[in-house]
């Protein structure tokens, strides 16, 4: 452990890139942790190190109950203020609602593959089913067919956001619990079955960025790898339409048939 603090704090192993807008207050946070934890790390041995060179002596029971508890009482309230300030950090990605005018994408985990459905032209998630998933026939999520606003959504096999634009997550599991985290981005979610999560966030450089899952969900779990394109936005505009544009051609095929 003091190996690793002092590595951190010299910044010989340096954090990942960071590509989020929360992203430096999360790095100063953790930071101001390892400080606090390097400057007791050298208290707490200058402690040890004093008691087993002073000389023995005889011990009296000290009466000066500040002297006892006062430092004890710092520790705690210097803990709780740390914690208090890490779920505040936190909250704000995960339980302060994201903008209306964010971008809505959706996020579905099974193993060994992350699943990424955009809402089409008509900005709407389309209504789906597990008894109608099918991997095999181009539908791992279960979309109905026969839903009016699914019939534009379009789903990829990489998440591709824009720069400078607020984005909320909605994460699924089909399965187990799957850990949706991109270091880059300062992300770290959970998947959970049953349980719809949002977490939202804007990315602010471009780039590509590796998806990773961080609960142990399988045999297959090391291969449950993804990434993340982050685009200037015109780029992504681009990418948007044409992949609209795919989506209502499949439609209407798809209505043909």
């Amino acid at each position: 452990m003091p190996s690793a603090l002092t590595l951190g704090l010299l910044r010989v192993w340096p954090l990942p890139a960071d590509a989020a807008e929360h992203g430096p207050a999360l790095d100063a946070h953790l930071r101001l942790n390892l400080w606090i934890a390097f400057l007791l790390l050298l208290l707490a041995h200058g402690l040890l190190i004093a008691g087993v060179l002073w000389k023995k002596r005889e011990i009296r029971h000290s009466d000066n109950l500040l002297l006892e508890y006062g430092p004890l009482a710092a520790l705690v309230l210097l803990f709780f203020g740390l914690g208090v300030r890490a779920q505040m950090l936190w909250a704000d990605q995960r339980y302060t609602g994201a903008a209306p005018e964010a971008m809505q994408v959706e996020v579905t985990g099974v193993q060994f593959a992350w699943y990424f459905r955009y809402p089409g032209e008509d900005e709407t998630f389309g209504a789906t089913s597990p008894d109608r998933v099918a991997p095999g026939e181009g539908n791992p999520l279960g979309i109905d067919p026969k839903d009016s606003h699914g019939v534009d959504d379009f789903i990829s096999s990489q998440l591709v956001l824009p720069a400078g634009r607020e984005v909320d997550l909605t994460l699924h599991a089909q399965d187990v619990i799957h850990g949706f985290s991109i270091p880059e981005l300062r992300l770290k979610q959970n998947a959970t079955p049953g349980m719809t999560s949002h977490i939202h966030f804007t990315a602010t450089q471009p780039g590509d960025y590796a998806i990773l899952c961080t609960q142990v969900c399988g045999l297959g779990h090391y291969r449950m790898l993804s990434t993340v394109r982050v685009l200037p936005e015109d780029q992504f505009d681009t990418w948007l339409v044409k992949r609209e544009q795919a989506a209502r051609a499949n439609a209407i095929l798809g209505g043909l048939r």
